[in-house]
């Protein structure tokens, strides 16, 4: 606790530090709609001969601050994105509060309230790269289709990535607390039409949690028209199996209050299909054993989600919001079909077996969020407070039979068993946090305290035969608590060209996970602190220069904590690893724009001891093992370069392009315990074209393509991957209704296969998910649907840790 008061203290001290100037000038920025334009720029400049006296920045909210201004008569100006508001003359004889500065930015043709579409532009913030979508022909698609077109994301399979980290989704700063499938589904269902912009962090601040990696956060458009919309939206998939999804979204909007409700289910069953090699060697590396199988694994599920927000304005300086994130997906089954081949060294057949595994699970993920903000009297300053529960519940069965057969299939034996599992976690968060403009500058300070509580068993029982990696003393209850004490400062100071960002946080944890069969505890006690730095010079509107600098800390998942075997066939399993350590990442990046439209960004990550899921097979037993485990070290770096580009007012080119080397140094556990690096040379490319069809503007389509060299994952190297996907959209009855149709995977090769060849290693696999599929969607608005609605999700990088098949 003696590192818990340092950090308070350094808050403390930090927010009392303030400015004695004696004159200041306070205002606000807006376009000439009024909207605010947060982080444009403030230039004071002498009214003689208009060289540059001070600058600033606009707070998130669009609130400024001028100190230390001597008497005299200046020029005031506010510029964003390559627009500025007329100078205002000022004689400064003593404090002046402004009001608002007017920023005329592009304005939208108005033809009986049709927007016309304009080009999606890049901007290089301090901290962050912003793609504003607003009224493009970008925001014609879904949430999903921004998310993945945005510049510097990498889609593998369905995760999205930035430099080889997979990225944490966030709707107006309240983080996406769903799985990788579950966002995918959510996103498709909201409409791009309600989206401003997205921020791509790939090295997020001191006031974002240090647990995770690079951040893509989700900027919805602002109204302040009271009334009520609604929508209703759905879709059909037609790949190997239909699928579907329905959803209905309500919004009220008062003077003061704010409601929204969204409901959506998802009946879905989907195939996923594996082909697993293994050659087992001897001591001389040479073959003895080779097995081939291919899975069939069948899911069926219907999943519900619900959400309900509630904002109330009390008055100018006091607001409240509570969020509910309901997800429950009851009785979904799934079933593995199994067949495998076993031949000789020669290749000849020795023996077959089959394996079927069912089982049924139920899932429950209940959220509550509630949040207090008193804005200061002093302009752009206010006091944010916040607290979470989170509730998490899975309950699963699982039946395994297996039949072993010789080379003529006659019956050998059987094998089978019944594993009964179960985790409960809860989760409880509190934060405050203060901000305030100092001079030409800004500070932001903040507490937090979470607790984590998670309670895991698994069972064995039923067996049927005898395996001699198998018996019930496997079954085991493990529980796993958490604390974690954190705060943090950061400060932003702007002067002529140059803009500059600081801060650090500090991080306390406390945790122990108890193994309740075994008798054995293995605590963690630690304090680390994470600095950030930020450095942005533009010595034009053309050019611009950033450097940043971050560290972070991933924490093992509760799932890959629980020292469990969840089996596919005896033979086959995955195993989680109690004594994971969280793994702490370094971060450099250097960054080049040109005319906004041109990005070259290198990038250094030395990634510490990884957390990696590694494959291993037992030459001797003849199994294979998914283990977690802390890698001896990980590192990658590259160049990227991005075009962004109308290149007639028809089409509009989006092209990134991504040459890195990454590589892992691990244990090999089943080669004696030896270090072994595996690294690769890759290439990334994806190249987009968005098509305005038609003069009213109300078809679009959109042609991409991705291509992926290989890629690292684990102890695995990749082949190459292609997509080609085509899309049409069409709008009516003044964007009232919108029908939408999508291909992909078009040349059916976006599915690579997996090697891992190395020591005494040799084994692949290829997982085949269905990623060939035609989907076809549905929105119909009503209401005043032109209202921008508060949808947000809930924030806390604690239930990102949860983690779902």
């Amino acid at each position: 606790m003696k590192h818990l008061a340092y950090i308070f203290l350094l808050v403390f001290l930090t927010s009392k530090s303030t400015s004695g100037q004696t004159f200041q000038i306070t205002g606000k920025v807006v376009d000439q709609e009024n909207n605010s334009i947060p982080y444009a720029n403030i230039l004071l400049l002498q009214a003689s001969d208009s060289t540059f006296v001070m600058g600033t920045s606009a707070d998130e909210n669009a609130f400024f601050e001028l100190t230390g201004v001597v008497p005299n008569l200046y020029l005031l100006q506010a510029s964003y994105v390559g627009r500025g508001s007329e100078p205002r003359a000022l004689d400064i004889a003593k404090s002046v509060s402004l009001g608002a500065l007017i920023i005329p930015l592009e304005a939208n043709n108005l033809d009986e309230v049709v927007v016309t579409a304009r080009r999606p532009t890049l901007q290089r913030l301090t901290d962050r790269l912003v793609f504003s979508v607003e009224n493009t022909v970008v925001s014609q698609g879904s949430s999903w289709d921004i998310l993945r077109n945005t510049p510097g994301v990498i889609v593998n399979q369905e995760d999205l990535q930035i430099r080889g980290q997979t990225a944490t989704v966030y709707l107006n700063d309240r983080k996406v607390q769903l799985s990788g499938q579950e966002i995918k589904d959510l996103l498709e269902g909201f409409s791009g039409n309600n989206i401003k912009s997205v921020e791509v962090i790939s090295n997020p601040p001191a006031r974002y949690e240090a647990d995770g990696g690079p951040i893509l956060n989700i900027v919805t458009s602002k109204n302040i028209v009271p009334g009520y919309k609604g929508s209703i939206n759905g879709s059909y998939t037609q790949a190997v199996f239909p699928k579907f999804g329905l959803g209905m979204s309500h919004y009220y909007k008062t003077e003061k209050l704010n409601l929204f409700a969204n409901y959506r289910i998802s009946p879905q069953k989907e195939i996923k299909k594996t082909n697993k090699g293994v050659n087992f060697v001897d001591d001389t590396n040479s073959i003895f054993s080779r097995w081939t199988s291919n899975y069939d694994q069948v899911y069926r599920s219907q999943a519900h989600n619900a959400s309900f927000i509630l904002d109330y304005d009390f008055d100018d300086r006091n607001s409240l919001n509570f969020s509910s994130n309901l997800l429950v997906n009851p009785n979904r089954d799934k079933e593995i079909n199994l067949g495998a081949q076993i031949r000789n060294g020669l290749n000849q057949l020795d023996s077959t077996f089959v394996t079927q595994s069912t089982g049924q699970s139920d899932n429950l993920n209940l959220a509550f969020d509630l949040s207090y903000v008193h804005r200061l009297k002093k302009p752009g300053a206010k006091l944010s407070f916040n607290g979470h529960y989170t509730y998490y519940d899975s309950q699963e069965t699982q039946n395994l039979t297996s039949n072993y057969f010789d080379n003529g299939g006659a019956f050998l034996r059987n094998f089978g068993f019944d594993t009964d599992s179960g985790q409960d976690i809860q989760i409880y968060t509190g934060q405050v946090d203060y901000s305030t403009p100092l001079g030409n500058a800004s500070l932001e300070s903040g507490l937090k305290a979470s607790s984590i509580r998670s309670e895991s068993s698994l069972d064995f029982f039923n067996f049927t035969g005898t395996d001699d990696t198998i018996d019930a003393s496997l079954s085991d209850n493990y529980n796993y608590d958490e604390n974690v004490y954190a705060a943090y400062v950061s400060m932003v100071k702007n002067w002529d060209k140059w803009s500059m960002k600081l801060g650090v946080r500090g991080e306390l944890t406390d945790a122990a996970g108890t193994s309740l069969t075994l008798n054995e505890t293995i605590t963690q006690d630690f304090f680390e602190a994470f600095p950030s730095i930020y450095l942005l010079y533009s010595p034009s509107d053309n050019h611009s220069f950033s450097f940043d600098y971050g560290r972070n800390v991933d924490r093992p998942k509760y799932d890959d904590l629980n020292p469990f075997r969840y089996f596919f066939n005896e033979s086959d399993f995955v195993e989680g690893n109690p004594r994971l350590r969280p793994s702490f990442s370094n971060n450099f990046n250097l960054n080049y724009t040109l005319n906004s439209e041109f990005f070259f960004d290198v990038y250094y990550r030395d990634n510490g001891k990884n957390i990696a899921g590694l494959v291993f097979q037992d030459n001797e037993n003849q199994t294979l093992v998914d283990l977690q485990q802390n890698v001896q070290g990980s590192k990658s770096y590259g160049i990227d370069f991005t075009v962004s580009k109308g290149i007639f007012p028809f089409w509009f080119l989006y092209a990134y392009t991504s040459l890195f080397h990454e590589e892992e140094t691990f244990l090999a556990v089943e080669s004696g315990n030896q270090e072994y690096t595996a690294e690769v040379d890759g290439f990334y490319g994806y190249l987009a074209n968005y098509l305005t069809l038609s003069k009213d503007k109300t078809l679009t389509g959109e042609l991409t393509m991705t291509y992926f060299s290989n890629f690292l994952f684990g102890s695995f190297i990749s082949d190459e991957q292609l997509n080609l996907t085509i899309g049409l959209r069409k709008s009516f009855f003044n964007n009232r209704a919108i029908v939408s149709i999508a291909a992909e995977d078009l040349l059916e090769r976006y599915n690579p296969t997996y090697t891992s060849r190395y020591l005494n290693q040799d084994n692949f696999y290829k997982f085949r998910p269905e990623t060939q599929f035609i989907r076809v969607g549905f929105t119909y608005n009503f209401g005043n649907f032109r209202l921008q609605d508060n949808q947000r999700d809930i924030e806390k990088k604690e239930r990102d840790r949860l983690e779902e098949d």
